[in-house]
């Protein structure tokens, strides 16, 4: 990951002062830890999606925390600011796709704004979850080429590992995603549910973009 992957200086310092800025702040520093832990367990394992992949993104339309689309929303307010505008008028990069708008086929790497993605989309392929004993469980993903499966020392399938076996195979455990999510929705307390990022982002585009102008012209009458 670049180091400036979730920078968002200029849009931060135009919510300063508001509950929106801590949001992000917090959201900056949720997204980098995902990222060194992952760094970590792709290091140590050797474990990693097969390059240009992306179908797990393919029909997949995320649904995201009022953080999530907040975030997605300063992301693109700070790197792709006419995107953004279209956005808020309903229209999106990729329209037709079955699943999230802003997934291009064309593309090795498929994701048009991968610095502002959802947890759900960082979480792919790297992450573990809990079993009901609370130890972690890995499942590599069900769109992972058995054969390269296979191919692997030792073979691998298409199977839930325990966190024994995990640590035999690959000698690291992954990040476990409930951990993450449980301080993702602390950032929520009034609203834990969620919204298709269709529904959701364009409304928190429009709503950062007002804030911005309020707090503009409070500025100017100082």
């Amino acid at each position: 990951m670049k180091a400036d992957e979730n920078e968002l200086k200029n849009i931060i310092n135009e919510l300063k002062g508001t509950y929106k800025e801590e949001i992000l702040k917090s959201m900056q520093k949720l997204y980098s830890k995902i990222a060194k832990l992952q760094a970590s367990w792709y290091e140590k394992s050797g474990f990693t999606c097969v390059k240009g992949c992306g179908e797990c993104c393919r029909n997949f339309e995320p649904d995201l925390l009022e953080c999530e689309s907040i975030f997605m929303a300063a992301w693109l307010l700070e790197n792709q600011r006419e995107v953004a505008d279209n956005v808020i008028d309903g229209k999106f990069p990729f329209p037709n796709n079955k699943g999230c708008p802003f997934w291009d086929e064309q593309k090795e790497y498929h994701c048009t704004i991968y610095g502002g993605r959802p947890f759900i989309c960082r979480f792919f392929g790297a992450c573990g979850s809990k079993g009901k004993d609370e130890k972690t469980v890995f499942k590599p993903c069900k769109f992972y080429p058995a054969k390269i499966l296979e191919e692997h020392n030792p073979p691998l399938a298409h199977k839930q590992y325990s966190d024994a076996e995990i640590m035999k195979i690959f000698g690291i455990l992954p990040p476990v995603t409930t951990d993450i999510m449980e301080s993702a929705v602390s950032l929520n307390p009034n609203n834990h549910s969620t919204e298709l990022l269709r529904t959701a982002l364009p409304k928190a585009i429009k709503e950062l973009k007002w804030i911005c102008k309020v707090s503009d012209a409070r500025i100017l009458s100082d």
